[in-house]
């Protein structure tokens, strides 16, 4: 499996503390928000991979009507309780029931959607001129931080884990690519184009240690190896005075569909 959108295991494994993926995630900057917005023909927004709703409350913030959809019945359960209709369904089967969108987004979920189909899917209930925007908060950590928590990573798990690297602006850049490739083949969408918005969020080392597992396949470790790690993240922390800034890029990649209804 070397496709995302294939290890079906870690898609569906964020459910498991739902409750602390809403509280720590990140949210996403207002300015990205209200770009995606302005460049949409309407406020019916669908929000794919919705999670417990962190995007779609941006969204309703701004003043549109969201409607979320995500494969996890634990994560849909907690958007709803936060005020997102939800339904349950991996994107690719859903059923719009002749719905139709001004704007289909995805936060931090369309690499665990085929990029073809779910392109696809999305010109589908998509309004003419109603726009596809995926976006993704990638890292940029300071880089005496960036090292130290490489360092840990090496030494829990023979390999070092660079957020700056593997999970920094550029690399988020490639699941762009792959996004834009997906919306071009299904030969709905007029050119897409990548959008970045910086911004910065603060952590102590409580915070910072929240975050942390609810990172991808995480929950897919050990229990000792999950414990070391952390052990060894916070020890890192301590070392540079218990806090740190992290750096986040938005990136984003989007389209408008075209053609006639």
């Amino acid at each position: 499996m070397n496709e995302p959108h294939q290890a079906r295991q870690v898609a569906e494994s964020f459910g498991s503390d739902a409750e602390r993926y809403d509280r720590v995630r990140p949210r996403y900057p207002t300015a990205m928000v209200e770009a995606i917005v302005a460049a949409s023909p309407g406020p019916g927004v669908l929000d794919v991979g919705c999670g417990t709703g962190i995007a779609a409350r941006q969204f309703q913030a701004v003043g549109c009507r969201v409607l979320g959809v995500d494969p996890d019945a634990r994560m849909a359960d907690l958007a709803r309780r936060f005020g997102v209709e939800a339904e349950v369904a991996k994107f690719e089967d859903w059923d719009p029931a002749g719905r139709a969108f001004d704007a289909v987004i995805a936060g931090q979920a369309w690499h665990w959607v085929d990029p073809v189909a779910g392109a696809a899917k999305a010109a589908q209930v998509l309004r003419p001129g109603g726009r596809l925007a995926v976006f993704w908060n990638s890292f940029r950590p300071p880089a005496d931080v960036d090292k130290a928590f490489a360092e840990v990573w090496l030494r829990v798990f023979g390999s070092p884990f660079s957020l700056a690297t593997l999970a920094g602006p550029d690399a988020y850049s490639a699941m762009c690519t792959k996004a834009a490739d997906g919306m071009r083949q299904a030969g709905a969408f007029g050119h897409s184009q990548e959008w970045r918005f910086d911004w910065d969020r603060p952590y102590t080392r409580e915070e910072w240690l929240e975050v942390v597992p609810t990172f991808g396949g995480f929950s897919q470790y050990p229990p000792a190896e999950q414990q070391e790690l952390l052990a060894g993240i916070g020890g890192a922390i301590d070392a540079v005075r218990g806090s740190f800034t992290m750096g986040y890029t938005a990136v984003v990649e989007t389209a408008a569909r075209s053609g006639a209804a």
